[in-house]
């Protein structure tokens, strides 16, 4: 498709950045949003927004994390997580995707990446990689990291009406007005949330 070739090329320009992250916020309901108080700097990270087309239509994996003790515990995510020693976010993010949803690294052409994002509750840096699959990737779950892999299309990121807002329940104490998407029954909010409105942003102007 013409609009891979523009998508790469955009990326290589000015991206939104702030601009597009901030308006999907989530904030506390009824009290002040809480400081986390990092002492050292934030930790490198990276995660891959893989498009792959399917029966002509364009999409891109999401994970449903485990529940787990820790700060995203349950949530939707992008595939990726921290750097290892010596790493670029594009090697993190490639093998992390490959460790938790089974993609094949060598596999894959990258198109690019969107601005680095600051996750403030774990203190990450995590820039998003834009790649392309050639064909349709067998997922294999990470079934210790993985709950469920869903899948989001293009066309349903785009759309006018994607970005709701309602009221959620985080760590079943804290009430917050979350503006969000909606995949596959689930809310994907907060970092996910912010970073996905980047790219929407950015394939509005491409597609």
């Amino acid at each position: 498709m013409d609009w891979y070739a523009r998508l790469q090329e955009r990326l290589t320009q000015p991206l939104p950045g702030p601009t597009a992250h901030e308006p999907l916020r989530a904030a506390p309901i009824g009290q002040p949003m809480p400081d986390f108080g990092h002492r050292l700097p934030p930790r490198p990270g990276g995660v891959l927004i893989l498009l792959y087309e399917e029966d002509g239509v364009v999409k891109f994996p999401l994970t449903k994390r485990q529940e787990y003790p820790g700060a995203h515990s349950g949530q939707i995510s992008l595939p990726g997580g921290k750097a290892e020693p010596g790493e670029s976010a594009v090697q993190t993010a490639l093998r992390e995707a490959e460790e938790e949803i089974g993609t094949v690294a060598n596999t894959l052409k990258v198109l690019g990446t969107l601005s680095p994002f600051f996750v403030i509750p774990s203190n990450f840096m995590v820039t998003p990689v834009v790649a392309l699959s050639p064909a349709v990737p067998v997922f294999v779950r990470n079934e210790y990291e993985v709950a469920r892999i869903l899948s989001c299309t293009v066309d349903a990121l785009v759309r006018e009406d994607a970005v709701r807002e309602k009221e959620i329940l985080v760590a079943g104490r804290v009430r917050m007005m979350a503006p969000h998407f909606e995949i596959e029954g689930e809310v994907v909010w907060g970092a996910t949330a912010m970073m996905l409105n980047e790219f929407r942003l950015v394939l509005r102007e491409v597609l």
